[in-house]
């Protein structure tokens, strides 16, 4: 009655960052997940962890049986990354896990973290560099930091291979960026640098110091790194990421272009691309992040940001993806998933209105990440709430590193 396909995997095209994928195996450094670019990869549900938030013991949906014979109701994963069968050697099995990675970040599908933490348990082998480096960029991707800290570290003392070495410092020094650790991510970059300098180290240190009040020195330093220091396209499109990113925390222009620039060589780089919709729903260009958007329902972050888009423009089709993704929350939960806390923070207070559901969610969220886009949220929620202190907690957090974004609350006309 019902039929599924197999989907062929993407290999992704080399590049990233933190929220942003890579393919880190053609690149001088394999470059982290941008999560947010993190290692948040964020944007999706993790399957078989624990719920978070307020509980909500809502039943899914009845389960519908009608449909045509020539309906796809799902396409199955590529068989060659889910098999349970263990590669013979080391390098094959690290090969596979960077698949699996590349096809989770392209496609917003948890699961393949699922099998390549089930390979990496499986394995009986010696683990080498390069094999936690993955495993450490898995954990991070599940947000288990304290894993991924080990896994890199180890790497980082036994400084057996330079490249793999460089690698899980870029790793490390982003995990730090993301938790707000910025003193221990500028010793990361700091090290990147002085083993392997070039436009990523540069980047690195571009993200740090944004973060802790230069950030129009930041951009200007890694713009001009960036015209006359010759690199690799990898490289170039790691900088223009970060590019983006500093430009929006100033409220520039240029954001777009370098986001674009990005998405440009890579389509499937989620994190840019929500990244991208943010800001043109922040000046209402909903025509264009509608555009962004579809196709990418299956993608928590890139659906609620559709929902918002539709919601704020009227949009006649608003209240049946409002409909799914509630349904698609409910059922999670009530299967005791983890969903990612932002993603649903983001629902509660910009589509649904629930602004105290909302502060709960992004306050956890942000005691374990504080990403600007974690920081703005919780600010956001906890004016919408009547929450000061949670606002209070995070002023002064901010004061502390004297971060400021113009896109945060208190910097609004």
């Amino acid at each position: 009655m019902t039929r599924a396909m197999n989907r062929p995997t993407t290999i992704c095209s080399c590049n990233k960052s933190h929220g942003r994928h890579s393919c880190l195996e053609t690149a001088a450094v394999d470059a982290p997940a941008r999560s947010g670019r993190s290692v948040r990869c964020g944007f999706v549900l993790l399957i078989g962890l624990i719920t978070v938030g307020a509980g909500v013991n809502a039943a899914p949906a009845p389960i519908d049986t009608h449909f045509a014979d020539s309906e796809v109701l799902i396409a199955l994963p590529d068989a060659a990354l889910t098999t349970g069968d263990l590669p013979s050697n080391p390098e094959q099995l690290a090969d596979r896990v960077r698949q699996q990675i590349d096809e989770a970040r392209a496609t917003g599908d948890p699961r393949f973290y699922g099998y390549a933490t089930r390979a990496l348990q499986q394995w009986q082998g010696p683990m080498t560099d390069r094999l936690l480096v993955l495993r450490a960029t898995v954990q991070q991707s599940l947000h288990n930091f304290d894993n991924a800290r080990r896994d890199l570290s180890t790497v980082i003392s036994r400084a057996a291979n330079a490249r793999q070495t460089a690698q899980a410092i870029l790793l490390l020094a982003n995990l730090e960026t993301v938790q707000g650790n910025y003193g221990r991510a500028r010793q990361h970059c700091e090290d990147l640098q002085n083993r392997m300098p070039g436009l990523i180290a540069a980047s690195c240190l571009a993200q740090v110091d944004a973060r802790t009040g230069n950030a129009p020195g930041a951009y200007r330093a890694l713009a001009g790194y960036m015209v006359t220091v010759p690199s690799d396209r990898t490289s170039q499109l790691w900088a223009e990421g970060t590019l983006g990113e500093i430009a929006a925390q100033l409220g520039m222009p240029e954001a777009v272009e370098h986001w674009q620039n990005v998405l440009e060589a890579d389509p499937d780089d989620l994190y840019t691309r929500a990244q991208l919709v943010d800001w043109l729903i922040r000046q209402q260009q909903f025509d264009r992040a509608l555009a962004l958007t579809s196709n990418y329902e299956q993608v928590d972050a890139l659906a609620v940001l559709r929902a918002i888009a539709m919601r704020q423009s009227g949009h006649p089709e608003a209240d049946d993806l409002t409909a799914s993704l509630d349904e698609r929350f409910a059922e999670a939960r009530w299967r005791g998933n983890l969903l990612h806390a932002r993603d649903i923070a983001r629902f509660e207070l910009d589509v649904k209105g629930n602004a105290q559901a909302a502060v709960s969610l992004a306050l956890d969220n942000w005691q374990e990440q504080r990403e600007p886009a974690d920081t703005r949220l919780l600010l956001r929620a906890a004016e919408a709430a009547g929450s000061p202190s949670s606002a209070r907690l995070a002023r002064a957090w901010l004061a502390k590193q004297h971060q400021a974004d113009v896109r945060y609350p208190e910097e609004q006309p």
